[in-house]
């Protein structure tokens, strides 16, 4: 793990009833328990695991199907505020030159499955089209800044990826992989520039 950031991994609970979204100890923000309990309320995940990224607060929730919170992290996500997907990203993403403005976090209902980048790594792909995946931290020359902004208490300052969900490498093996990254889920990505209200009501 990462040294300075802190990571829930939640084990599950004999007593939590099934079908009852639990958050535990995590101080979640009313939009992400909104659409957790409208998740299950509707059953809309169809039983599957499903995560949910709340941009807002920079976090992630990974929940199995049952409604039992298997984890939480902070995470960073797209430098442009933004809850749409340019175009063109996938192809810019590809030839690597994202411009500043697509680099958003795209908001909505994902079906996500397991594979692999043109790297070979073990990613969870919100929406392959537009190169939109959840994926652990890599090594590089901008590593220690960006652990520095995983275990910074703002969120402001987690705004440093391309658009991708990126996790610490502990908890992307511990609960990442482990619930989302061997079959098909489910991924909601909260809203910033619109209410979550407008964006999940619809569906």
């Amino acid at each position: 793990m990462a040294a300075g950031v802190w990571v829930a991994v939640v084990m599950p609970a004999a007593a939590q009833p099934a079908g009852k979204p639990d958050f535990g100890a995590q101080h979640a923000s009313e939009d992400a328990r909104f659409v957790v309990d409208w998740v299950m309320g509707s059953a809309d995940h169809r039983g599957l695991p499903f995560a949910v990224v709340d941009k807002k607060d920079a976090r992630i929730y990974v929940f199995a199907g049952d409604g039992r919170l298997s984890g939480a992290a902070p995470a960073l996500l797209g430098q442009a505020v933004g809850d749409e997907s340019a175009p063109d990203v996938g192809a810019h993403t590809q030839a690597g030159e994202v411009p500043m403005p697509e680099r958003t976090t795209p908001a909505g209902r994902f079906v996500s499955q397991p594979g692999r980048n043109l790297d070979g790594e073990h990613v969870v792909w919100v929406d392959y089209a537009a190169a939109l995946a959840i994926h652990r931290m890599r090594p590089g020359a901008s590593y220690r800044s960006r652990e520095a902004r995983l275990a910074s208490a703002t969120p402001g300052d987690n705004r440093a990826s391309l658009g991708c969900v990126v996790v610490p490498e502990a908890f992307y093996e511990g609960v990442v992989q482990p619930l989302l990254g061997h079959r098909r889920a489910v991924v909601y990505v909260l809203p910033e520039t619109r209410s979550v209200r407008d964006v999940f009501g619809a569906l």
